[in-house]
């Protein structure tokens, strides 16, 4: 048998970085968010021996260990280990060994919220081998645990959840890890125009998003007033953004992501870089009405808003710059799980 799974990649449509600790503690963030047709999987398959196989698919690595109710955490495949120690740990994996095989649709570092999710599918692929008792809260907050807390890895908390619950969500993060995800019921209609006037842009260029999560955190604990305030104005982009698409207002969605993408430069240093305000500035004149930069900033994806009939005008700009339009859909459905 095998034991399958997978979970769909984000988008951050509004509200970025206001769900990272100390912020979201001390004043509650809140952002919204939707799931895409690219996603992480994970695979478990069973076998005869008593060996534990970790494989990378997408990154072609391999690592290779006798079964161990620990495995070390030393950077290679480090979030698959983190997560097979805490279920080893918290409910105990049959001595068995496995291959536990893992695939991304986009590359770690790309803003999508790669890494998360799939941690998200591992523990998905281990509650369907192990039958855990695991709501979609439960999930969720088992992996920003893992990342967080056992891993130590900078970030915040939005990735797991949507990519657990899926769909179209507003989400609100307070003190003591707690999180209400709220789903959005946007007509059909909007949600069509929407998918098709925002295109997803990957820039070629991945960046170690813990670096720029860090001096966000150290402006937060220092009292720095313009990130405190910028972070304050991101909170209420994620309302208006949420008001915006539930009224069918699109025509304010660009403007939007603009007053966004002015606020998030204001969090920490290398959010933004002169090739990202060559290509923004680029889009802009080809149509677009505004843009964001998926993720922590600093490369990997942009999202931009191109209205009216703008949408191809800006693809072929964008194009210019060495990167690529990447496809997508928006999904309903978050964790999948399954067996073969």
């Amino acid at each position: 048998m095998i034991y399958r799974s997978k979970a769909p990649l984000r988008i951050g449509l509004a509200g970025g970085g206001t769900d990272v600790s100390p912020y979201c503690d001390l004043f509650g963030g809140a952002i919204l968010n939707a799931t895409v047709s690219l996603y992480a999987y994970a695979n478990i398959e069973p076998l005869n021996e008593e060996i534990i196989i970790l494989e990378a698919a997408d990154r072609k690595e391999t690592v290779q260990y006798q079964c161990n109710k620990t495995l070390p955490v030393n950077g290679k495949l480090d979030l698959l280990k983190g997560v097979y120690n805490r279920i080893q740990e918290d409910y105990g994996v049959p001595t068995i060994g496995f291959k536990l095989q893992t695939f991304a649709d986009a590359p770690a570092g790309s803003g999508l919220g790669t890494s998360s999710t799939l941690v998200v599918a591992i523990i998905g692929a281990f509650a369907e081998m192990l039958k855990l008792p695991l709501g979609e809260y439960d999930i969720a907050h088992y992996a920003y645990q893992i990342e967080r807390k056992d891993l130590n890895l900078a970030g915040g908390r939005q990735d797991q959840y949507a990519a657990t619950f899926g769909g179209v969500n507003y989400m609100e993060f307070y003190e003591e890890d707690k999180v209400i995800v709220n789903p959005l019921r946007i007509k059909a209609e909007y949600l069509s125009e929407l998918e098709n006037n925002l295109v997803l842009f990957y820039t070629a260029s991945s960046r170690e998003s813990a670096t720029i999560i860090k001096e966000q955190q150290k402006n937060v604990q220092q009292k720095k007033e313009s990130s405190i305030e910028a972070m304050h104005q991101l909170k209420e982009q994620s309302r208006r953004m949420k008001e915006a698409l539930l009224k069918g207002r699109l025509n304010e969605i660009g403007e939007i992501l603009d007053f966004g993408f002015q606020q998030k430069r204001k969090m920490a240093a290398n959010i933004s870089n002169p090739f990202i305000e060559e290509i923004y500035d680029a889009a802009k004149k080809a149509g677009a009405s505004g843009a964001k930069i998926s993720g922590a900033g600093g490369g990997g994806f942009m999202i931009f808003y191109c209205p009216e009939n703008t949408r191809y005008r800006v693809i072929e700009t964008l194009l210019r710059f060495g990167g690529e339009v990447k496809q997508y859909t928006f999904t309903k459905n978050g964790l999948s799980t399954w067996v073969v």
